[in-house]
């Protein structure tokens, strides 16, 4: 056993030895790390089809085996091409910070879009466009939900409001009605920044990505999506403190590495998008349900490229429940499917694309679809072997990590270093397992059925202070979970053969892993409620508080939008009124209980005091910071939200 690990330790070393000279933002070092491992998936890759593969014929093994290599195979290319884009990376900040200020600055339209989101959201996203630190801008609601209230609440704040008779081509549609309506204004825009309905934008959002467009062959700056809650994974596994969102390695990553090869893609929300632009491509395309991606596709036909900006200018909502998380995904792979389908294929004759895009879309096509079905696949393949005897793969533990460890160990520490950790293979696992079936859903039905499917709407907001549990994934995958152990039990207790031994080793370690991941998806699956819908975020500061004409000093130890607790050894009693000096303002509030060792209080509800706080918080640092993510507090986590 110790020759088969002697390659997997070699690569360890070799990995540790070199990465303390090597530099993340070098093209030679991520080139040289990816290129190595590139070399050890096709090591591993060729064993596999060639020592690893059923005699052909007329038997299980053979019927198994090879479509099981297929969609392995496949995945493989998938991380290929990841490990190709992932070889470069840019950052504009520098950029950015060097261009002059333009004395006369063009005008923008802000399309806030809407459909059915609460006014609290809506209120925070319109108060912070408001209010942004740039001369000559025009804020629109879009409602596609046509509500009074809403075309109060924009005239109280001070920005336009727009809606339409039919809510045809949905969030596409609405801005393309927005497009025609400004278009026909005596000033029109020269350019057109889209915020979704809960995304709140920083006040240097439009000064930051403007100077990006003094390029004319930009068409659209794209700039990362933060968010102010953590996702259900985070939630659900408590585990918001060591291990970030989801999205993050897709928007602090692979988002500045495609922007180095020239293919960064428009995400729809806080994008700055250049109006004469959109009017040679038609507006937004109304042929996928993902159509800011072809915005981008569109626009490049026409020499228009797009730009990323790796900076957080907008702070937004992650689906709050993992159903919106789940709808949301099977909506961009449904979206994206319809590209594929489209006349933006990669394969397309019609497409004037050029390679490194078309390469680009493979590399999403193939991530949307080969990696699920492997996924899926790889929960079968040890059953076959423990309940039946069916050998999809033929070799055991020892060969195996003698070809595979290498290139899991590198590539898996190769990804953690590019990524400041934000991708571990064990949590990857997990979020592609938790949507599965919903992408393996819109795969099929996006392929097979393009056209005729509705914009899913994910829902924002809502009561979401009790359990719930998410029963349809929960049955799906604790039944795999209890095939797995049952599987284990029979090959190894109940009916010990003399094959299970010699051979049985690589499914026993397959279904030990699968067994894990199964069972954290579980926990997943149980949603644990928020007591509260206004994020809170620890402080550790002294604020000055009056009451009755006295002031003195309190320690500030976490705050919302909404209120704050504050540490103090005599706190007022419960309902007194007091004023705090937070914000930069004296802001009124109402003491409503006491702590251990102090007191909460409630901010005023006073329209003034609310658009105080909400552009004074969302413009400072109240987003947890993850910039490197190790490991062993994450595992450290798991076991805790699992057996504590």
């Amino acid at each position: 056993m110790m020759a088969a690990l002697a390659p997997g330790f070699l690569a360890l070393g070799a990995f540790m030895a070199m990465v303390p000279l090597l530099r993340r933002d070098n093209t030679l070092a991520r080139s040289l790390l990816t290129g190595v491992s590139f070399v050890l998936l096709l090591r591993y890759f060729y064993w596999r089809v060639t020592k690893t593969l059923p005699p052909p014929g007329l038997t299980a093994d053979f019927f198994f085996g090879y479509p099981f290599m297929l969609a392995e195979a496949a995945s493989l290319v998938a991380v290929a091409l990841s490990l190709l884009f992932l070889s470069r990376t840019t950052r504009r900040t520098t950029e950015v910070d060097g261009r002059a200020t333009d004395p006369k600055a063009p005008l923008i339209d802000v399309f806030i879009c809407t459909y059915n989101e609460e006014r609290s959201i809506l209120e925070r996203t319109i108060i912070g466009a408001t209010g942004m630190e740039y001369g000559n801008y025009r804020v629109w609601v879009l409602d596609d939900g046509r509500r009074l209230w809403l075309r109060h609440l924009a005239s109280e704040l001070g920005c336009h409001y727009l809606t339409r008779p039919d809510n045809r081509h949905a969030k596409a549609g609405n801005i393309n009605h927005a497009l025609k309506y400004v278009g026909g204004l005596p000033e029109r825009p020269d350019f057109i920044a889209v915020l979704d309905a809960d995304f709140v934008p920083r006040p240097d959002f439009l000064a930051r990505t403007i100077s990006l467009m003094d390029d004319a062959s930009v068409g659209v700056v794209q700039t990362p999506q933060h968010f102010i809650n953590p996702d259900p994974i985070q939630t659900n596994l408590a585990a918001s403190d060591v291990w970030p969102d989801e999205q993050r390695f897709f928007f602090d990553i692979l988002m500045p590495a495609k922007d180095a090869w020239g293919v960064a893609f428009c995400c729809g929300t806080s994008s700055l998008i250049r109006y004469s632009g959109l009017m040679q491509i038609g507006g937004f395309p109304t042929d996928s349900v993902t159509e800011d991606y072809l915005v981008t596709l569109r626009l490049k036909e026409r020499g228009l490229k797009t730009v990323y900006l790796n900076e957080r200018l907008t702070i937004g909502l992650a689906p709050e429940g993992l159903k919106e998380y789940i709808t949301q995904r099977g909506r961009w792979c449904l979206g994206f499917m319809q590209i594929v389908r489209g006349r933006s294929s990669p394969l397309s004759q019609t497409s004037k694309l050029p390679l490194i895009d078309r390469l680009s879309l493979v590399d999403a096509f193939m991530s949307w679809t080969t990696v699920y079905f492997a996924k899926m696949f790889g929960l079968v393949v040890p059953w076959l072997f423990l309940l039946f005897g069916i050998k999809a793969v033929q070799a055991d533990l020892a060969e195996l990590l003698h070809f595979f460890l290498p290139f899991y160990v590198w590539h898996g520490l190769t990804m953690a270093w590019l990524s400041h950790g934000r991708s571990l293979a064990m949590m990857t696992d997990v979020s592609q397992l938790v949507a599965a079936p919903a992408v393996l859903k819109a795969v099929t039905t996006g392929l097979l059925r393009p056209k005729g499917h509705k914009f899913k709407v994910t829902a924002k907001g809502g009561d979401r202070d009790k359990k719930f549990v998410e029963w349809p994934l929960l049955r799906l995958y604790g039944t795999a979970l209890l095939i797995t152990l049952a599987a284990i039990a029979y090959a190894f207790i109940l009916h010990l053969r003399g094959e299970s031994i010699a051979y049985g080793g690589l499914a026993l370690a397959w279904s030990l892993y699968n067994a894990f991941i199964l069972t954290v998806v579980c926990f997943v699956c149980i949603e644990q409620p928020r007591k509260r819908k206004a994020e809170r975020f620890v402080r550790n500061e002294a604020i000055l508080l009056r009451q009755g004409g006295k002031s003195h000093l309190v320690r500030l130890a976490d705050i919302s939008i909404t209120g704050a607790r504050l540490i103090d050894p005599d706190p007022p009693a419960i309902g007194s009124a007091i004023e705090c000096q937070i914000y930069g303002r004296s802001i009124a509030a109402t003491v409503v209980r006491r702590t251990t060792n102090g007191f909460a209080v409630r901010f005023e509800e006073g329209m003034d005091t609310r658009v105080h706080a909400v552009r004074a918080f969302y413009a400072g640092e109240y987003v947890r910071a993850y910039r490197g993510i190790k490991a062993l507090p994450v595992g450290k986590a798991l076991m805790l939200r699992l057996f504590g």
